[in-house]
C-alpha cells in the first residue's frame, strides 16, 4: 500500500486514521475518523522533546526507543495491529508525517503488516481543512432563523445541502445547549466543518442563523463574514408548538439520555444539574430576583417529573424564560437583519418554500 497526499479524499470520506501523536496533541486538534493510539504518551513525548533541545535528534531518538520497549512496546503494537485489521483502508498519521508515523510503520512491517501513512501528517490535513473552508464558503448561503423551539436545526439537517453547525459543535447554542458529548477543540470543530463542506457540492449552503460562537466553539471568521451578508428565512412557529418541541428535546430526551448513560439515580442527578446550570448561567441577565423565582419553579418541576414522569410543570419556568428573555433577545437581533429576510412562514410552509428554491434537491 502507498503513502498518501490525497488530503481532500481523507477529509471527504472520513477515512480512518491511526493517529500516533501524544494524547495532548490529539486533544488540541484531530480529524473525523481518527483514533488516538500514541507511540508515546504525554510524559514520554515531553522527555524526548527536552532531550532533543539539549542533546539533539540522535539522542532524542535513542531515548524514545528506551522509553518504548519491551512489554510497553508490545502493548502498543497489539493496539496498532488490531486497529489496522479493523480499518484496512486507513492510514497512520503523526504531526508532520515524520519519525513517529515512520517508526510505527516500520514496526508494523516487521510484524507482516504493510500499512500506509499520511505524508505531511496532521499539519498538512489541517492546512487543507482551512483552505477547503475558505473555498467552499464562497458559494451562496441561505440562513434559517427563528425563535427557540422553531425547529431550525431539524429543518437544516433534513436537506442535502444543510450544514448542521450545532451538530458539528456538539452544542445547541444556548445556556441549555450542552449535550452528553464533550465539545470538540476549536481546531477539531473547524476540521469537522471542512469535512462536512466536502461531502456535497450544492448551489448554495443551508445553515442555521447562529451567533459568533456555539458553546465553546467559535465560527471561523470567513463563515461569520459570509453569514452577515446572506439572506434569511425565518421560521415562525406557534408558541404552543415550540413548547412541545422544547419539552421533547430538553425534558424528555435529555432526561432519558442521562439515565441511559449513567443509570437511574446518577443519570437523574446529572440531568437535574444540567437544567440548573442552564438557568444559573444567565442569572445576571435575568436579574437575581427573577432568577430566584424561576429557579424555585424549576425545582418544583424537577420534583414532579422525578415522582410522576410529568414534564408539564417545567412550563412554569420555561414560558416566562422564553417570553421575557430568549424571544425578546432574538427579535432584537432579527430587527437588525430585516433587510435580509426573504421569507417568513411556519415550519411546514418554510419546508415547502425551500423545495421551490433552485438546485436545492
Amino acid at each position: 500500500m502507498n503513502d498518501t497526499t490525497d488530503y481532500l479524499a481523507i477529509l471527504r470520506n472520513t477515512t480512518p486514521l491511526i493517529d500516533v501523536r501524544a494524547p495532548v496533541e490529539f486533544q488540541q486538534g484531530t480529524l473525523p475518523g481518527a483514533i488516538n493510539l500514541p507511540l508515546m504518551n504525554d510524559s514520554e513525548r515531553a522527555a524526548v522533546g527536552t532531550c532533543y533541545k539539549k542533546s539533539g535528534p540522535e539522542a532524542a531518538l535513542r531515548l524514545g526507543h528506551q522509553l518504548v520497549q519491551g512489554e510497553l512496546r508490545e502493548q502498543r503494537m497489539q493496539a496498532w495491529l488490531q486497529a489496522c485489521a479493523k480499518n484496512p483502508r486507513g492510514y497512520l498519521c503523526c504531526a508532520r508525517g515524520g519519525q513517529r508515523s515512520h517508526i510505527v510503520q516500520q514496526w508494523l512491517r516487521e510484524r507482516g503488516v504493510d500499512y500506509p501513512l499520511v505524508t505531511g501528517g496532521y499539519k498538512a490535513l489541517r492546512q487543507t481543512a482551512i483552505e477547503v473552508t475558505q473555498q467552499r464558503l464562497q458559494r451562496p448561503l441561505l440562513l434559517i432563523g427563528g425563535c427557540t423551539g422553531s425547529g431550525k436545526t431539524l429543518l437544516v439537517a433534513s436537506w442535502r445541502n444543510g450544514i448542521d453547525l450545532e451538530g458539528l459543535a456538539r452544542h445547541r447554542g444556548s445556556s441549555f445547549g450542552r449535550t452528553l458529548q464533550a465539545q470538540h477543540s476549536q481546531a477539531s470543530f473547524e476540521n469537522q466543518l471542512a469535512a462536512a463542506l466536502l461531502k456535497t457540492s450544492p448551489a448554495f449552503w443551508l445553515l442555521e442563523d447562529e451567533g459568533h460562537a456555539i458553546g465553546a466553539n467559535h465560527l471561523p471568521a470567513i463563515l461569520r463574514e459570509r453569514m452577515a451578508q446572506s439572506p434569511l428565512a425565518v421560521v415562525e412557529e406557534p408558541f404552543e408548538q415550540r413548547l412541545e418541541r422544547l419539552r421533547n428535546d430538553y425534558f424528555l430526551q435529555m432526561s432519558q439520555a442521562f439515565i441511559q448513560r449513567d443509570g437511574e439515580e446518577a443519570g437523574w442527578l446529572a440531568y437535574a444539574e444540567y437544567l440548573r446550570h442552564g438557568l444559573f448561567a444567565i442569572r445576571r441577565r435575568l436579574g437575581l430576583q427573577r432568577f430566584a423565582q424561576l429557579s424555585a419553579r424549576q425545582e418544583e418541576a424537577l420534583v414532579l417529573q422525578q415522582r410522576t414522569g410529568n414534564t408539564s410543570a417545567h412550563f412554569a419556568w420555561l414560558v416566562p424564560l422564553l417570553e421575557e428573555y430568549y424571544d425578546p433577545m432574538y427579535r432584537y437581533q432579527l430587527e437588525k437583519r430585516t433587510k435580509d429576510i426573504i421569507f417568513r412562514g411556519n415550519f411546514n410552509e418554510t419546508t415547502t418554500w425551500l423545495a421551490t428554491q433552485n438546485n436545492l434537491q
